[in-house]
């Protein structure tokens, strides 16, 4: 399981990139990738093209995302989805808080 952020030039963007299984083991490495900014930006996008693996503490940690990111008010992308990730954040109608494509 890896972790892995890379900022946009101007600050705007966090990329957020999920490898592997995406479980509780990667906790703190996922919220580490945001906390540990020196600002917050606009938006951010979760690249899952390498995850293999999504449990229901990664869509806790992707909700803490969000609040981070400002709740309602946050700018975040899923995208690159396996069909079987898609198909876990579809019935937990994460498609209602997340633009996932």
């Amino acid at each position: 399981m890896a972790i892995s952020s890379e900022m946009t030039p101007n600050g705007a963007m966090l990329k957020i990139e999920v490898s592997g299984r995406f479980d509780f083991s990667s906790h703190h490495d996922f919220r580490k990738t945001y906390e540990e900014l020196d600002s917050k930006p606009e938006s951010f996008l979760v690249d899952m093209k390498n995850a293999t693996y999504l449990d229901s503490s990664a869509l806790g940690m992707l909700l803490l995302l969000r609040d981070y990111a400002g709740g309602d008010e946050s700018n975040i992308e899923i995208t690159n989805c396996s069909p079987d990730i898609r198909k876990i954040l579809t019935i937990s109608n994460f498609e209602q808080l997340f633009a996932i494509n």
